[in-house]
């Protein structure tokens, strides 16, 4: 990431929409907005002169949609982090959108606290997800018939490791999760490397859902 605030491109086909949210941004000093589109199409376009640290990506735009340009950036320019902000907060997108490699995925029903904290993660390349998208994928899980949840659980966790997974799966990040348990930040990164590994995850993201499906934590 670039020194200073992080660099922003907002990709939404409302104009509405994209001023209110650089007005925010800009305001409650969360990054520097450098430019707008109003499509997949135009992001690219503006991606061969401009390098922003993050990308804040709907999904549902005309001539090229949020999944399609996510899939292009990851490809073309994994230094670019995408978090999604949409208004669907259902699985399919979801995954769609985690397997393609976006960073983060928050609702659009978020408040500015969560915003603040999901760009300055994903500016980071850490990965960030809405506690409110959490819920809906559990209640989801919930409405899903058991045996179609359960993988692979049989899995040696040390107890530290389910306590680290249980903090994550609460939303905590990993500097936070450092300072509950009075552990280094490269500690806890250690085990959420190792838990990763052992379940075959690509990710945070991807390790919290399968926590959740396979009642390994309950949140």
């Amino acid at each position: 990431m670039s020194c200073g605030k992080s660099k922003i491109i907002i990709v939404d086909d409302h104009a509405l929409f994209r001023e209110g949210l650089k007005l925010l941004i800009e305001k409650e000093n969360i990054g520097e907005v450098i430019a707008e589109a109003e499509n997949g199409a135009v992001l690219l376009s503006i991606l061969k002169t401009l390098k922003p640290d993050v990308v804040i990506m709907d999904i549902d735009m005309p001539v090229m949609n949020g999944l399609d340009a996510t899939e292009h950036i990851v490809k073309e320019y994994p230094e670019i982090n995408v978090l999604v902000l949409s208004m669907h907060g259902d699985q399919d997108h979801y995954h769609k959108l985690i397997n393609l490699g976006a960073k983060g995925y928050v609702l659009k029903t978020a408040g500015k606290q969560e915003l603040e904290n999901a760009i300055s993660s994903v500016s980071q390349g850490t990965c960030y997800f809405s506690s409110e998208l959490l819920r809906k994928i559990i209640i989801d899980l919930d409405n899903q018939k058991a045996g179609e949840l359960v993988k692979n659980t049989k899995i040696d966790f040390t107890v530290k490791e389910i306590e680290v997974l249980e903090l994550l799966c609460k939303g905590l990040s990993v500097s936070e999760i450092a300072n509950k348990l009075f552990l280094s930040v490269k500690t806890i990164e250690a085990h959420r490397s190792k838990l990763i590994l052992k379940t075959e995850t690509k990710n945070t993201i991807g390790l919290i859902l399968f926590a959740i499906k396979n009642k390994i934590v309950s949140v």
